[in-house]
């Protein structure tokens, strides 16, 4: 038997690229809203910093999808491929 899976009412998209010293913060406050049905869909745009690792770690929440670009694409491509 195969259970339906329902997509969230909401997705929140957060586009880094070399963030590390902020991501930690701002994932914790999107994860810490009141409203739960949503997905957190973080997009590593190549980052060369500790980026990629800081998001892994937010990646064992079942709220949160995790994608990287292999190189620097910019903001409005990573933003499409999100989308």
């Amino acid at each position: 038997v195969m259970e339906a899976k329902f997509a969230p009412t909401l997705s929140v998209v957060m586009p880094t690229y070399n963030a590390t010293r902020y991501l930690r913060e701002a994932i914790a406050s999107v994860l810490a809203q009141d409203f739960a049905d949503f997905e957190l869909l973080l997009v590593d745009d190549g980052s060369t910093d500790d980026t990629a690792i800081v998001l892994q770690e937010f990646a064992t929440d079942s709220r949160v999808r995790v994608l990287r670009n292999e190189r620097n694409l910019g903001l409005i491509s990573t933003l499409h491929r999100a989308y």
